[in-house]
């Protein structure tokens, strides 16, 4: 049995030059995205015209000095190849002392797809990265790369069936980009697909936030406006979606699934309970709303949060909840510390008991995940 000590809570792809081509059917591929050169000479991503690049300058950063972090004018031959391919990202992680990582897609690149009217295009672009992620990112070490399954918001029964097929393909988690309803809101359709995950034993994965089709994107933020946004958005965007499944009665009804709030940061999170469980009380009469618990006590039991560098948090960890925090690189994003890992962890958990700083950085996802336990996928 594989031990694991130091596992990334939340790690990224970049997509690989060829990913739509060998990947997505070819009927699709005028509208796939493009690998164009940006202003600087660089590469990016095209999703069509009239919309901005994605370049992919912060999301290759690994190595750099911050002086040099910035969009453009980076390349596939410039940026490490561990951003997206598996073989090169084990060697990395070999070099930083990462045992295990869980890995989630562009969401941007995602919701390409997602966003589009075509059904039929959504489904293939999202079965086309599942695809890749399982087939040749992670097939180089399943029990260290853990690939997180896209579903589609295209109805419940299509998000159901993606599971499905993805469990069968050795996911262990799935990750919401919009309810799979396709709603703006979390409806009563959704319980079924929570249903399945709870049966499928597949913990579900929100990052940062859940994109609702009624609500129009403010687009790209520049100068303060997107520090402001990279830096809180975490505590902003999030707590949001947290607390409409807690609330809700999700755990109510499935008191078996477990949920994961990602790249979230945890420092926030004990004055937010505070509140939610006061709002909650003084409201819940004339609301309508009836749960069997404070919201609070479902968060401890049901939520795994992450974050990246959080000193507030760890020193709050009885607040946070030990056993509700895990710890994270966003490798390849420009929040990581690559190759020196292993040092700000020793930093940032100095006087933290071994046993709790074991929990945080490494078992609080093998229990999520039933890590070095067989994997069975129910009939």
């Amino acid at each position: 049995m594989r031990e694991y000590r130091l596992i990334d809570a939340d790690c990224h792809t970049l997509e690989p030059p060829h990913i739509w081509e060998h990947y997505l059917p070819a009927e699709f591929h005028d509208r796939a995205p493009k690998l164009v050169k940006d202003e600087e000479g660089g590469d990016a991503w095209s999703f069509g015209p009239g919309k901005p690049l994605m370049y992919i300058g912060l999301v290759a950063t690994p190595g750099m000095r911050y002086e040099d972090i910035r969009w453009r004018g980076y390349t596939y031959d410039t940026i490490r190849k561990g951003c997206w391919d598996g073989k090169a990202r084990l060697e990395d992680m070999n070099v930083d002392g990462v045992d295990a990582e869980f890995l989630y897609p562009s969401q941007r690149t995602m919701y390409h797809f997602m966003g589009n009217p075509d059904v039929d295009f959504h489904r293939a672009g999202v079965r086309a990265y599942n695809d890749w992620l399982a087939g040749e990112f992670c097939a180089h070490d399943p029990e260290r790369l853990f690939g997180l399954a896209q579903i589609p918001n295209i109805g419940v029964d299509e998000a159901i069936r993606e599971m499905r097929r993805c469990r069968e393909k050795g996911f262990r988690g799935v990750i919401l980009t919009a309810w799979p309803s396709g709603g703006d809101t979390l409806g009563p359709e959704d319980d079924r697909f929570f249903a399945a995950a709870q049966d499928l034993a597949m913990p579900i994965s929100i990052h940062i936030r859940i994109l609702r089709p009624g609500r129009k994107s403010t687009g790209a933020l520049e100068g303060p406006a997107a520090i402001a946004n990279m830096a809180l958005a975490g505590m902003t965007l999030f707590p949001e979606v947290m607390s409409e499944i807690i609330v809700g009665g999700v755990h109510d009804r499935f008191p078996k699934l477990t949920f994961l709030g990602v790249e979230t940061d945890v420092g926030w999170i004990p004055a937010a309970l505070e509140q939610l469980d006061n709002f909650y009380w003084r409201n819940r009469a004339h609301t309508g709303i009836q749960i069997k618990r404070l919201p609070s006590e479902y968060f401890h039991d049901h939520w795994v949060c992450t974050f990246i560098h959080d000193r507030v948090g760890i020193r709050n960890r009885y607040d946070v909840g030990v056993r509700n925090m895990a710890w994270s690189t966003d490798y390849p994003h420009h929040g990581n510390d690559w190759p020196y890992s292993r040092k700000v962890v020793g930093e940032m958990f100095d006087g933290v008991p071994a046993r709790e700083r074991y929990e945080i950085c490494a078992g609080n996802m093998v229990r999520a995940y039933g890590l070095g336990q067989a994997m069975e996928v129910p009939a």
